[in-house]
């Protein structure tokens, strides 16, 4: 036998089995983040008055626009005056209409000049919590006694442990769904082996205790944020009615489900595979099917359709409540979510089961390893596949890929990936290793397996059992012991073994590092998003009817202190009368005092233009002017001219379309 076996390392197998499962268990998020938007929460978009606006009289309402469908509780909107009383009625306004995402509450009659606080909190779409909070005066500012809570929506202990708990249902789901994949595709001896029992158990037990402390934790987690929140029955109940709620209850009862699949399959089944063995994949005279083998094969598939199912089902409860049920396309987005859990499941649960094996299963057939090559191999063809699908989704460009935080971030995250799957290229080296093993070699191994049991089988028969009942079980222990100790001695000579162990801990360990870089990621605002936003997306960010137009633009005049962006907002964004607003502001996000602000509206296809428009200075960098004309509908160039000094100067342009 070729000595391929390399150094060990570690100060045993048995914890450097505990820390491998750890680190695999630590890929959990890493891949199920980028199953849908990251960080594609909704935000506020506009507001009326806007914020830091000085209004001559009280309006009657408050208005906030924000980005995409929201959802807020009672009491979400809370406008206070400067000593901290409510200055609202308390009854939030639907004003949504079409593709305007608008809602407000309206004012006390009579209120006193003064500078007043909207404070908000809502549910986006993709089930984050958001909030945030703005100021305007009445007649003039003033001071003001509101203090905001320093805590974001979905923060603190509570948003702490909802984390937790959210990452902990991820890889009870990997446990479950992987470790059940493994022993029907891979391993069907497997349901008799106890690790493998253990492994999958434990799963289950993993997502069912998550999913219901997300329940419990839901209503402080999207409202108050105290801890004491998770005994409010009537909060509990409002849970129960919105899209994240049911989806949790549905997966409670799927789970049902499971539990009744993990019962047949390690009970029946593992009693019908350990009392009537598979026979060899290509025998050497073929054998009639009895009615035994007839039996297993049904049972097999059964338990495969309705697992999958089950596992399918699971799946969709966070396709339908996160990220995957808003933005782009849903429809599609939801069902590639789930292939792409599914395959996420079967490859990193598979390969958690694979190293429980490895460490803990001795009689690992070779024929098992190779199988799950093939299904790991599979696993990563539906993971590029459906990744790539949402990379585009969550990109849209070229232009945010190389120019956004979040396109450098998920270049860097895919570099990762080619090294995770560099790392299984050696990993499938190893399988094909083992797969090739000479007869010789194996006849080797079986006869020095056989030595070591007949050398400890004399061994037992020369021991006199004491007649102490006390010595006698310690006897028994010390011999248990030893066949474990022996047992291992065999197991760890394998040469293969060895190397396939470390390969997939070194697939483990670059997982560690790709997950800190999707943590990242998830609180990362998408390139796509963050385009839209700064106006730099295509030749002509689309603009939604209904809805403002909001372009972020940098200007740099060459003089001192010339540095900075301009934003421009154009109200309601549509032909006919606008109100125009421009805000200018340094690197470190400072009013920029600019002694002169102009802008130009053309239409390039229709030969418009440029319509100028001289901005009213209202506050040091921001600007504003009402009843700007668009005259038609199409593609507008936007130019914004800006003089920082007498002789620094510079006009900043983009495309845009304006219904």
């Amino acid at each position: 036998m070729k000595d391929t076996t390399a150094p060990r390392f570690g100060p045993s197998a048995a914890s450097t089995a505990v820390r491998a499962l750890l680190v695999v268990l630590a890929l959990v998020g890493a891949l199920f983040v980028s199953a849908g938007p990251a960080a594609a929460h909704a935000a506020l978009t506009d507001s009326n008055p806007k914020d830091g606006a000085v209004v001559a009289t009280a309006p009657e309402n408050i208005t906030l626009n924000f980005s995409e469908q929201i959802q807020l509780g009672e009491d979400a909107i809370r406008v206070l005056d400067p000593t901290g009383k409510r200055a609202d009625t308390g009854e939030v306004l639907d004003l949504c209409n079409g593709n305007l995402v608008q809602y407000g509450v309206a004012l006390h009659k009579g209120l006193p000049d003064g500078t007043y606080t909207v404070a908000w909190q809502a549910v986006s779409a993709d089930s984050h919590p958001i909030s945030g909070a703005l100021t305007f005066s009445i007649g003039a500012p003033s001071e003001s006694s509101v203090v905001l809570p320093s805590q974001e929506a979905g923060g603190g202990i509570v948003g702490v442990l909802y984390g937790i708990a959210r990452y902990a249902a991820y890889a009870g789901f990997i446990l479950l769904v992987g470790g059940a994949a493994f022993v029907l595709a891979c391993w069907r001896r497997g349901a008799s082996e106890r690790p493998m029992q253990r492994l999958v158990v434990r799963g289950w037990l993993l997502l069912t205790a998550a999913t219901l402390l997300m329940l419990l934790l839901r209503a402080p987690y999207t409202g108050s944020g105290e801890l004491s929140g998770i005994f409010d029955l009537a909060a509990l109940k409002a849970v129960l009615t919105t899209k994240t709620g049911a989806a949790l209850v549905s997966r409670l009862l799927l789970l049902g489900a499971a539990a009744l699949f993990v019962a047949v399959l390690f009970g029946a089944y593992a009693k019908k595979v350990a009392a009537h063995p598979e026979k060899p994949e290509e025998p050497e005279e073929p054998e009639e099917e009895d009615d035994e083998d007839s039996s297993r094969k049904d049972l097999t598939f059964g338990l495969a359709l309705g697992g999958g199912v089950v596992a399918a089902g699971i799946a969709a409860t966070w396709a339908m409540s996160e990220h995957a049920s808003t933005g782009l396309q849903p429809g599609l987005a939801m069902p590639v979510d789930v292939l792409h859990m599914l395959a996420v499941a079967a490859w990193l649960g598979g390969l958690a089961a694979l190293l429980t094996a490895l460490y803990r299963s001795p009689s690992l057939e070779r024929t098992a390893v190779r199988n799950f090559s093939r299904l790991a191999f599979g696993s990563v063809v539906v993971l590029a596949a459906t990744g790539l699908y949402q990379s585009w989704r969550q990109v849209g460009s070229w232009d945010a890929l190389f120019g956004t935080a979040y396109g450098k971030l998920l270049l860097a995250k895919i570099a990762l990936v080619a090294v995770m799957v560099a790392a299984a290229w050696f990993s499938r080296r190893w399988i094909g290793r083992m797969a090739e093993r000479t007869a010789p070699e194996a006849e080797a191994e079986n006869a020095l397996a056989q030595r070591e049991e007949r050398a400890a089988q004399e061994a037992e028969a020369e021991v006199t059992v004491p007649d102490d009942p006390e010595r006698a079980a310690q006897l028994a222990r010390q011999r248990a012991a030893m066949n474990t100790v022996r047992a291992k001695r065999v197991r760890d000579a394998d040469p293969e073994r060895t190397g396939l162990r470390r390969s997939v801990l070194l697939e483990a360990g670059v997982a560690v590092v790709l997950l800190a870089v999707t943590t990242v990621l998830t609180g990362t605002e998408p390139g796509r998003t963050e385009l839209k936003e700064a106006g730099r997306g295509s030749a002509a960010a689309p603009a939604v009817a209904d809805r403002p137009v909001d372009l972020t633009l940098p200007f740099d005049t060459g003089g001192a202190n010339g540095k900075g962006t301009v934003r421009l907002q154009v109200t309601p964004g549509r032909t006919g009368s606008n109100a125009l607003h421009v805000w200018a502001n340094s690197p470190d996000n400072k009013p920029v005092d600019a002694p002169e602000l102009k802008v130009a509206f053309t239409n390039e296809d229709k030969q418009i233009g440029p319509l100028p428009v001289v901005p009213d200075k209202l506050a040091a960098g921001h600007w504003s002017a009402n009843g700007v004309q668009i005259p038609i509908a199409g593609s507008w160039k936007i130019d914004v001219t800006i003089r920082t000094s007498d002789i620094d100067q510079v006009t900043v342009s983009q495309n845009v379309k304006i219904g």
